[in-house]
């Protein structure tokens, strides 16, 4: 893992990325975190990431997001609502912030057995 003391190299084309979000938006580090890895295997070329090795993490994760219910899942809701609005305002394209609002949806999380 790189911290600030190692130079970062140059990111390849065709890795896809989440931007970053400023602190003051007060959404979790952690959604913000799993929002980013799952934009980076679900997104990434071939050439970047093995498909089979992402398509198992990304089971991996939304298996995981599944089981989230309750204050923790309204917490989500509200997290993802917040960066949507904050997309739209900055002038994230379309898609991006489709993306956002149909996350859960998209990926059953929430709904219920």
């Amino acid at each position: 893992m790189a911290d600030d003391k190692t130079p970062h190299a140059e990111v390849p084309d065709g890795a896809a990325g989440f931007p970053l979000i400023p602190p003051e938006l007060g959404v979790h580090p952690l959604l913000l975190a799993v929002l980013h890895a799952y934009v980076f295997l679900d997104g990434s070329e071939p050439n970047i990431v093995n498909p089979a090795a992402a398509d198992e993490a990304m089971e991996y994760v939304i298996t995981y997001l599944q089981r989230l219910g309750g204050a923790e899942l309204r917490r989500v809701k509200e997290d993802l609502h917040t960066l949507a609005a904050f997309g739209k305002d900055d002038g994230w394209d379309r898609s991006s912030v489709r993306f956002l609002h149909d996350f859960l949806s998209n990926n059953e999380i929430g709904r219920a057995p």
